[in-house]
């Protein structure tokens, strides 16, 4: 894949990121113990690990989720010639900078439909003026390339959904907002391999056509069959332990991450 000339990208600096220790509420215990990444624009990394390694803790990191606090090293997003600190800001702060986060298990928001949201954030962001059928109408194309039900849109978030169709509708949610930072936590768990094939698909197409800065986090390397990333990195107890191309994933799912650990 060619990487365009670039403008914007992620910037993580020396993170330590430390959260509550569940064995014990008076304490926190450190995750992450010096991650640095630069994810441009125009380039998909691909972060792998063992169980427990800080591969989610990361993206929710970078997200801004509340339980997750940086103790030292920077987010930066750069766009341009402009160079934003994160730290310190919130999630929808974030969002409002072109960030988006796929879930790993996406949360159900009883009460409130797809439409409804989308149509509220796409106002508040205020660089697309749509009419409600305009509007209608790129949800159903988008809809119909995911091959997702148009009567999701009057449901409640995520409510009902099987867990494939979850991931389907996060990716859906990316292709409507139109973010320029994307971090997709493991967007592949729980497909089965037509539903892999379709999100893999809308995938592709989006980075195509807008030329974000991504990262996928992926325990298999099966979605990596689909989608070539730029790099590859390995998360073990905190720490990048290795970088490379699309063969160290093929590497890692032939030998598994202790030989890794071992060398």
């Amino acid at each position: 894949m060619a990487t365009k000339s670039s403008k914007n990208s992620l910037i993580i600096k020396n993170l330590h990121v430390e959260t509550e220790d569940k064995t014990n509420r008076k304490s926190k215990k450190e995750i992450l113990k010096g991650v640095d990444l630069e994810i441009k624009e125009g380039e998909i990394h691909a972060i792998m690990g063992p169980n427990g390694s800080g591969k989610s803790t990361l993206l929710n990191a970078l997200m801004g989720h509340p339980s997750y606090q940086i103790s030292e090293g920077t987010i930066q997003l750069k766009t341009g010639d402009k160079t934003k600190k994160l730290n310190d800001l919130k999630a929808d702060e974030r969002a409002n900078l072109g960030l988006f986060m796929a879930f790993q298990h996406p949360i159900e928001v009883p009460g409130l439909s797809f439409l409804h949201m989308l149509r509220t954030i796409k106002n508040l962001k205020g660089t697309e003026k749509q009419s409600l059928e305009e509007l209608l109408e790129e949800l159903q194309i988008e809809l119909k390339k995911l091959k997702i039900d148009e009567k999701a849109l009057e449901r409640g978030i995520n409510e009902g959904f099987s867990g494939g169709e979850k991931k389907k509708l996060e990716i859906f949610q990316m292709k409507i907002l139109k973010p320029n930072f994307i971090l997709l936590d493991e967007i592949d768990s729980g497909l089965d391999i037509d539903s892999l094939k379709i999100v893999a698909e809308n995938i592709k197409e989006y980075f195509k056509k807008y030329s974000p800065a991504m990262i996928i986090i992926t325990h298999y390397a099966r979605i990596l069959k689909f989608i070539e990333p730029h790099k590859v990195h390995i998360l073990s107890d905190g720490k990048i332990i290795k970088s490379g191309g699309k063969a160290l994933a093929h590497t890692l799912e032939k030998h598994g991450y202790k030989e890794l650990n071992d060398k």
